[in-house]
């Protein structure tokens, strides 16, 4: 993650203007100025025959707040992210900028019933975050969002469905023009998931593959995350023999104009390497990892 740096002309108040990039990468929000335009998706299938060893220790002696493959992978994103700092960066106002700091947002579902709502979490992690530290914050989040409080952003919203819709066309053109120049209020979008460095799906954790998911033109989201079920699958050795293990197929969209493709690859082996290494995710994000 790049260190923070004194704030100059053309910085916003959450991220640093890229400057001296290559023509190539400054002249591409001009020809495709929409994130939603700019989606390259990728789907990795991940062996967890470590991964679920490694929970099983974590979790022994605990009856609540288990260790899951959602962690794990959360961990690992923090890690990549941390290591592959390209990966923090966003395009708005058809310039480049680098995140000051790195954070996670997800769906929590309050209670698993069709009726149920939900709530926005949003969490910021420091350089030298592990999966421990990582596990504590976000299942403080999540017990906070299952409680009958509102969540930063869903109040928000809730604020403004009382509004007539001609009034709220003219609002939310305001807010995108804001929004274009990193003006909107801080307050309206703090635990906006659509601010964060990673917004994370747990398809998973309802029975669903994980699947291509589309990004949004609104706020800064580069690289959002699916994580599907896991299932036996085969698996093929280099001989073309297979074995039966457990594997996790995750989707990955990614906004294509923050990195060139070599930068996106080297990134995937990473994630694939804490994934399928699950001890490095006890170092530090910050420690370097040979990949």
């Amino acid at each position: 993650m790049a260190e923070k740096v004194k704030k100059r002309r053309g910085d916003r108040f959450d991220a640093t203007l890229v400057r001296g990039i290559d023509p190539l990468h400054w002249f591409t929000p001009y020809l495709y100025p929409n994130r939603a335009d700019n989606e390259a998706f990728i789907q990795e299938e991940f062996d967890l025959t470590h991964l679920e060893a490694f929970l099983a220790k974590k979790n022994e002696g605990r009856t609540e707040d288990k260790y899951t493959i959602f962690h794990a992978v959360a961990a690992a994103l923090v890690k990549t992210v941390t290591l592959r700092p390209q990966m923090n960066r966003f395009v708005q106002g058809r310039r480049i900028y680098q995140r000051d700091e790195l954070s996670l947002a997800f769906v929590v579902k309050k209670q698993f019933r069709d009726d149920a709502h939900e709530a926005l979490a949003f969490i910021k992690f420091p350089e030298d975050t592990t999966i421990d530290l990582l596990h504590e914050r976000i299942m403080a989040e999540i017990h906070e969002c299952r409680s009958d409080k509102l969540d930063n952003s869903t109040a928000g919203m809730e604020f403004f469905t009382h509004l007539p819709r001609w009034l709220m066309r003219i609002v939310m053109w305001i807010l995108h023009r804001l929004d274009f120049y990193g003006k909107v209020p801080y307050d309206l979008i703090k635990a906006d998931p659509n601010y964060a460095s990673v917004f994370i799906s747990n398809l998973g954790s309802i029975k669903l593959n994980a699947a291509y998911h589309h990004l949004t033109n609104w706020g800064t989201n580069s690289l959002f995350v699916v994580i599907g079920e896991k299932a036996k699958r085969p698996v093929f050795n280099e001989d073309g023999s297979y074995e039966m293990r457990t594997t996790l197929k995750v989707g990955i969209t990614l906004d294509e104009r923050i990195a060139d493709g070599y930068y996106y690859a080297r990134t995937i082996r990473l994630v694939k390497k804490l994934i399928e290494n699950p001890e490095l995710l006890d170092r530090p994000a910050n420690e370097e990892v040979d990949y």
